[in-house]
This record gives C-alpha cells, structure tokens and sequence, in this order.
C-alpha cells in the first residue's frame, strides 16, 4: 500500500486534483486530497484537529500511525496524539473535553459508563484498536519459590498461608485487572483475599517490580518483554491463552461529542482503521516498531517492542515460539469490529468482582455504548472492510467456559470465584 503522503505529493496526481478541483469551479487547497474520502459520512468532518490520549503501549499503533502515516489527512482531519500518564488521564482529559477521543481500555470504558470507577457518563465506541497482546509477568523472586504458572502459585499461597503476595493491574474497571482475576480464578485464587491486587500506570510496571513493590503483573506490550530484557521477571501466560483473540484497547469518547461531531466521528474512525489495516499487516511490521518506540510515544528500545510485534515469542524462562494469537490491529476486521458481545463480557465480569451491584441490562447498554453504524460508516469510507453480520461472537477461555453473550446473566453468575 502506498503512504498517502506520497499520493498526496505525486506531482501527476496533484495535477489531476488541480484539474478536478477546477472542473469544481475552485482551487485545490491544502487538505483537499482527503475530501474524496468523505464517502458514507455525508459531509466534512466539523473538527479539522481532533485530540486522542493514548498510554505508551504497543497498541497506541493505530493511532499512532494513523498520525505519523498521514492516514488522517485522507479523511481530512488532523490527528494530535497526546501522551497521557496514567489510565485515569486519560479518563478524566476525555470527559473534561481536554482531548476528543482515546486509545483506552474497553473495560474502563464501560465503567464509565455504568458509574463505575469514576464519574458516570455516556460513552461510545468506534473501534477496537486491537485484539491479543498482553501478559501476566510474574518475579524473578517467585521464580526462585519454584513458581513459574498458576497452579504453582496455588500451592504457594497454600503452603504459605499468611505470606502476603501483591499483583498490579492498570485500572479497576479495565482489561489488564480482569486477565489478572480470570488467571488467578482459573486456578482457584481470589484476586481479593487471597492476593493484595494494587493499580499501577503501565510505563511504571516495570519500575516496581524492580524495586519489589509486586511479584506479578498484567499489563500491555511492550512491559511485558521489557521486564525479560531487564532480566527482573518472566511471562507467566499471555492473555491469548486466557482467551484467543480477545478484545484489548478501543477508540473511545463521550457519547456527547459522537452527536455534536458525527461527521468527524466517522472520519477519526476511519482513518485509525485504515492505519490498523496498514498496520497489521506483516512486511510492515518493522516499521510500526520504529515509529511506536520512539520517545514522543511509548519511549523504549526498538527491540523490546518488535520481537512480540512480529509474533516472536520469548517467555524469559527458556520458551521460544511464533504466537499464532499475537497482537493484531485488523485481522480482516475481526480485531476492528466493536463487537456487541465484547462490551458485554466485560459488565459480566464488573457483575463477577461486585463491581456492579445488579445484572444490568447487558445487550442494551451494549448496543448504546458500541457504535456499530459508525463503525460500518467508517469501513465504507475505507473501502474493503468486511463487517461481520453477527454483532456477537463465541469464545472459549481457558478455563473452558464458553461466552458467546447469549445470556451474559447466566454467564456472570456462573463462576465458583467471585466476589
């Protein structure tokens, strides 16, 4: 595929432009290119500059590339990535109005939604920015206790009745803390008394693990690998091996701001999804990484990131392996669609950890917050997306329990761990 910078600095397509926006009756100016992108959205975007947060994480790509790559320009916006610290940054800059839109994790999405860790809103999203790619490390110090999975951490905890053990996740309500509590479940572990479970942003995981603070983690690429090349801990499990291809990141935003900037919406979505299309795809790879590790977005090596980026897994315990389930941004638009389901999972767990009181009504919140004619909106303008006709899809998790979404009520309560 060819950069869009470069179709828009083609001196024979620009004299073609010039011709076509004549025969329009006017000049072609800066930014014209990307009009002819408009497609299903009816109209300009209303911003020209949209904001989206994002954490340093590898799966900050989308929005990334879709930046650096020009992507936005084809759809006739600008795309002003903003480095945020933490998870709760990024939730409060997105509902004061600081920034538009974020890079932020599908679970603290619908807590917000529900109340929950945080100021209740309504939210929408687009997109999912990626399926896959996450990991629970757990200490070098374990290690040396014979403990190298979960159920060697079940008999620890057994043996060492008393002997408190600390694991962090990135947010309360987020994807990282509900890994960590469906492993630790799995193997009959409470995440709550069993374990201390405390939140640490995710570029300072790999901080407090040094200094002691917790012997394991969960959190996104690339302090997953960062904490093998520092020779302080190991990958315990990946997420794909607590659920194959499972939902990660999305595009988020206030449902407030779908509706006052719907055309703009629409051309955001599209232009992260074409930028997840360009990134997914192998021979570029390579590139994603160099862009990503740079300091003015995730700030590490190189290395750490690219090797997990092109599948090539290595558990810091002698285990090398080409991951068939890495992190994928696209994957045929499997990894893109914001699948109904998804969204619902994620309440069936808020229920699981008492996080939400009630059974909500899963599939009409999820219908809400999951904006999928946005979504099928931006896939036309791209051109080439297939959108699934289901909005909900099947998965077994390790544990062996299906979750397809058709009775998220049955599915929450289902669970000996809990609450």
């Amino acid at each position: 595929m060819k950069d869009p910078k470069d179709l828009a600095n083609n001196p024979s397509r620009r004299r073609f432009l010039q011709g076509s926006a004549a025969a329009l009756g006017g000049a072609l100016l800066p930014g014209m290119l990307p009009h002819f992108a408009y497609g299903a959205s009816g109209g300009a975007p209303e911003k020209k500059e949209v904001r989206i947060g994002f954490i340093p994480l590898t799966d900050c790509t989308p929005v990334v590339v879709a930046a650096v790559k020009g992507f936005d320009a084809k759809y006739g916006i600008k795309i002003i990535p903003s480095k945020e610290a933490s998870w709760a940054a990024v939730r409060d800059k997105l509902l004061n109005g600081e920034n538009d839109a974020s890079h932020i994790l599908y679970g603290l999405v619908y807590g917000v939604q529900m109340g929950v860790g945080g100021p209740r809103r309504d939210m929408a999203i687009t997109m999912c920015l990626n399926h896959n790619g996450q990991a629970i490390t757990l200490s070098n110090k374990l290690k040396d206790k014979g403990v190298t999975d979960g159920a060697g951490l079940k008999t620890l905890i057994d043996k060492d009745k008393g002997q408190p053990f600390t694991f962090a996740h990135t947010f309360p309500t987020g994807t990282h803390a509900m890994w960590l509590y469906y492993w630790l479940a799995a193997h009959g572990i409470s995440p709550f008394t069993d374990v201390k479970t405390i939140t640490i942003p995710p570029p300072q995981m790999v901080a407090n693990m040094r200094v002691g603070n917790m012997d394991g983690y969960c959190v996104g690429e690339p302090w997953g690998a960062r904490a093998i090349f520092d020779r302080i801990g190991f990958t315990s499990i990946t997420t794909q091996d607590i659920w194959t291809d499972h939902p990660e990141k999305v595009l988020g935003m206030t449902a407030d701001w779908t509706h006052k900037y719907p055309n703009t919406a629409r051309a955001m979505t599209a232009a992260v999804l074409d930028a997840a299309k360009w990134a997914d795809a192998e021979e570029n790879r390579a590139e994603v990484a160099r862009i990503v590790a740079d300091k003015s977005y995730v700030n590490t090596d190189v290395a750490v990131i690219e090797g997990r980026l092109k599948s090539e897994y290595d558990n810091g315990l002698g285990k090398k392996w080409k991951d068939a389930h890495a992190m994928r941004f696209y994957n045929d638009g499997v990894a893109s669609f914001p699948w109904l389901s998804d969204g619902m999972w994620f309440m069936t767990q808020h229920k699981r950890w008492g996080l939400l009181k009630e059974d909500p009504d899963y599939l009409a919140i999820a219908q809400k917050v999951n904006r999928l004619d946005i979504y099928k909106d931006a896939a036309a303008m791209v051109g080439g997306i297939s959108v699934p006709k289901d909005v909900l899809r099947s998965s077994k998790l390790m544990d062996g329990v299906v979750w397809d979404g058709r009775d998220p009520k049955a599915y929450a309560g289902s669970f000996k761990v809990h609450a």
